[in-house]
């Protein structure tokens, strides 16, 4: 594995722990503040506008800029929106800080995604994407657990602080060890734009909204699923949600190698077994050990399709991939507030904590559909005279592969 790969990873660990472990805090904030935790909670949603807000905004004035240039900036923002929320004297002043230091989440990860890409050959493209997101995932088996005990125990502005160090070694890691990967010929504003003019870069988009959308719809209310249907104790919620975690991180890692032999096989398979999981939760979710098997198989089915979706909308892009794979994260926000939404309706509306998983399956459904209508269209656009990368697989402007 390149050793800029560990730069990216490290990066994204820090990246995936301040996005998640705010939940784990969540009530030593409320009590700082004094607020009650539905008001506190507004701090997720802020971080999670910023991503939505920062993704396209910031990739596309940021055009012309070198990509390791962008990765840099990125992270000292990233550091910088972290140690202001962690000296915030107030809700409304943590909210604007939780918001800044959301901005950079999908502009990093789109650039990120684009030089992990270009260190290695092309047959092995998405596994290195895989390697850079496998930090996202792990924030969830280490980063989360540490940083709520360490919010319980010392208090949450020091996880916030210990967060933005790691910003600033995952920086000086990036400085050190990322090449430097100059933007191809032509790029700017109106080439990245263009690239959303193609109906497939926005299938693989609505395809990471509802498959992923399908995940969140359960793994928003997991918590009282656990504890009130499974009867498991409220201390061990910590401990389950890493070994969803332990699943995410094996399935980014198989989808990785999924995406480079067989990327749309690999997409259906993903977001079937999705499906079924989810389904299944509603069964076994009433025993414990069937519950904890079936959360760390929805935590590897939900991470699965990552790197196959981050991939095909690269392909999608052809040689403007930097707005379109920064919208993934997007997307990846997006499908977290549907799943959260709908999750929530039905509890509301009396059909009990396990319907969440029902919609899930639903939404993974809708997924899967949406994968069968873009693999169709990349069938009927083929022409037996072109090559088999022809129409909107444009190939790929990406460096050469760094060996």
């Amino acid at each position: 594995m390149p050793p800029a790969l560990l730069a990216l990873a490290l990066a994204a660990f820090g990246i995936g722990t301040t996005e998640f472990v705010m939940m784990g805090v969540l009530p030593e904030v409320a009590a700082t503040f004094g607020v009650d935790i539905p008001t506190a909670g507004n701090l997720i949603t802020a971080y999670a506008i910023g991503v939505v807000i920062g993704a396209p905004l910031i990739t596309a004035s940021c055009a012309r800029m070198s990509r390791k240039t962008l990765l840099r900036a990125m992270m000292a923002l990233f550091v910088l929106g972290n140690l202001l929320f962690a000296v915030s004297p107030n809700v409304q002043v943590g909210m604007l800080f939780r918001f800044l230091a959301g901005l950079p989440h999908g502009a990093f990860f789109g650039a990120g995604a684009i030089v992990a890409a270009g260190l290695v050959d092309e047959n092995r493209r998405a596994r290195a994407i895989s390697r850079m997101f496998v930090g996202l995932t792990l924030a969830n088996v280490v980063g989360v657990p540490l940083g709520t005990m360490l919010g319980q125990r010392v208090g949450w502005r020091a996880t916030f602080v210990v967060v933005a160090l790691i910003g600033v070694v995952a920086l000086g890691a990036i400085q050190l060890l990322v090449p430097e990967t100059p933007q191809p010929k032509g790029a700017g504003f109106r080439s990245e734009l263009a690239a959303f003019r193609r109906p497939q870069v926005w299938l693989a988009l609505a395809i990471v909204t509802f498959g992923l959308g399908g995940t969140f719809a359960t793994m928003s209310y997991i918590a009282p699923m656990l504890t009130d249907v499974s009867g498991f104790a409220s201390s061990s919620v910590t401990p389950l949600l890493a070994l969803a975690g332990i699943g995410m991180t094996a399935g980014v890692l198989v989808g990785g190698r999924l995406a480079d032999r067989a990327l749309m096989p690999g997409m259906y398979a993903s977001l079937a077994l999705l499906g079924v999981v989810l389904g299944l939760f509603t069964l076994t979710a009433n025993s414990k050990i069937g519950a904890m098997v079936t959360l760390m198989a929805i935590g590897f089915a939900g991470f699965l399709i990552g790197p196959m979706v981050q991939t095909r909308v690269m392909q999608k892009a052809g040689g403007s991939p930097s707005m379109v794979s920064a919208a993934v994260q997007s997307g990846f926000n997006v499908a977290n507030s549907i799943g959260a939404y709908l999750g929530g309706m039905v509890i509301a509306g009396g059909f009990g904590l396990l319907a969440p998983n029902v919609v899930g399956a639903l939404l993974s459904a809708i997924g899967l559909a949406l994968a069968i209508l873009s693999g169709t269209m990349d069938r009927r656009d083929a022409r037996p005279s072109l090559p088999a990368r022809g129409g909107d697989d444009e190939p790929l402007a990406l460096p050469a592969a760094a060996h």
